[in-house]
């Protein structure tokens, strides 16, 4: 017999907002007179993962992909390069409304303190989720199994108990081989029809 759905696990990433990460390494490359593939070989190689795990703040991070790119921006115009690539998921925010008070609402994020603090504003929505559970906090990230393992400890439920949904395969079935309800999200259309396949 199959568990009640007490949680439902989100990603932000292409789920709640989209990332254009062509169009941030366009911009960062062309700041620093660098091809886009260039731009994002250096940030990948070097700043990407430590500004996720959370041991890069606001001014380690800004100095880190700077130095990376081989230029020195002030904050504000780093800050609005490093933002630049994000537009809200419009049609799925009613839908996650939709779940608030029906079931635990957790969000699961590999991200850095500057795309948290740029976007949260931007997403009153997240006000009402029982928990953020955002790698830059945690200092674990997607697909380690630890940081599914908090977000289930926010959610107070079981893995077979939570439904997840990621627009990446392979965290997707990371949290499947914890024994949480893994789905791939694809679009609004289709979350419509996994949430009902749900119950929800």
């Amino acid at each position: 017999m199959t568990s009640p759905l007490r949680a439902v696990i989100l990603d932000l990433g292409n789920v709640l907002v989209f990332h254009d990460n062509g169009l941030l390494f366009r911009k960062l490359g062309a700041r620093a007179g660098l091809s886009p593939a260039e731009a994002e070989s250096r940030l990948l190689a070097t700043s990407w993962t430590p500004a996720n795990r959370g041991l890069l703040g606001p001014e380690g991070l800004r100095r880190e992909i700077c130095r990376s790119l081989g230029v020195d921006l002030p904050m504000d115009e780093f800050n609005a390069l490093w933002n630049c690539h994000f537009t809200i998921h419009e049609a799925v925010l009613p839908r996650v409304e939709g779940l608030v008070g029906r079931v635990k609402l957790v969000l699961l994020s590999n991200t850095n303190v500057l795309h948290v603090a740029y976007l949260r504003p931007l997403l009153p929505v997240l006000e009402r989720f029982d928990s953020l559970v955002l790698s830059c906090e945690v200092g674990h990230v997607k697909p380690e199994p630890a940081i599914y393992k908090e977000a289930l400890a926010r959610a107070g439920c079981a893995p077979e108990e939570a439904a997840f949904f990621d627009d990446v395969n392979e965290y997707v079935q990371a949290a499947n081989a914890l024994g949480i309800r893994g789905h791939l999200f694809t679009t609004a259309q289709s979350f419509d029809a996994q949430l009902k396949a749900l119950g929800l």
